[in-house]
């Protein structure tokens, strides 16, 4: 959970670089976790910050957990990792989550010297051109795109060069070692009463069959 407000890194410069990683986290899985290490390392982040959407313009409600369940879910698998952090700041809202308005908040909460980069994966990132405000998302933060099977930024580069090309340097692939798990497979696996071992945190699979998430 975010408790204190910080614009100062620890080697002493004004300069402070923090990840945000969104997602809907039904459940949170080893993925996002490998994914959120990585981050940290290669762009020098000084903390990463899960923020479970509250709700998403993008997809349907009634086949998402409740957001209860999947903040909780989130918090037990980061409790150890001193490095991340988790937001409510999406799931109390009542309205839909935008990416863009979420960026803005953070750059508000940790002050303009902050450097704000946005944790996605590479096949949202090529979806860019259709989020609310794209072109001052560019603006306002750096994207690090996860790479996934079967995806690529090329693609995306050469859309977006022809519409705001000064902005390419904004957005950088993370290579992400053999990171096919998703929660949906996750889901699948629950539902036909197989293993998820490893697949995600134990204190998170222990809370997935506490509450019978993912059964039905």
């Amino acid at each position: 959970m975010i408790t204190e407000k910080q614009s100062t890194r620890k080697d002493g410069s004004s300069n402070f670089n923090v990840g945000l990683m969104g997602g809907t986290f039904d459940p949170v899985h080893i993925g996002h976790l490998v994914t959120a290490e990585e981050a940290w390392q290669q762009f020098n982040l000084d903390k990463v910050i899960f923020i479970p959407v509250g709700l998403p313009p993008h997809k349907k409600v009634e086949g998402i957990s409740d957001a209860e369940h999947r903040y909780m879910m989130t918090l037990l698998a980061v409790i150890n990792n001193s490095r991340f952090e988790v937001s409510r700041y999406e799931i109390d809202k009542t309205t839909p989550s935008y990416t863009i308005d979420t960026i803005k908040y953070f750059k508000d909460f940790f002050g303009k010297e902050a450097n704000i980069f946005f944790i996605t994966g590479t096949d949202a990132v090529l979806e860019i051109l259709t989020w609310k405000n794209y072109e001052d998302l560019l603006d306002v933060c750096t994207f690090i795109a996860a790479s996934r099977p079967g995806y690529s930024l090329e693609k995306l580069h050469q859309r977006v060069e022809g519409y705001y090309p000064q902005t390419m340097n904004k957005i950088h692939l993370l290579e992400n070692p053999a990171m096919s798990v998703s929660s949906t497979f996750i889901r699948e696996r629950v539902r036909e009463n197989k293993t998820i071992k490893y697949l995600t945190t134990e204190a998170v699979e222990h809370y997935i069959y506490k509450y019978e998430l993912y059964i039905h």
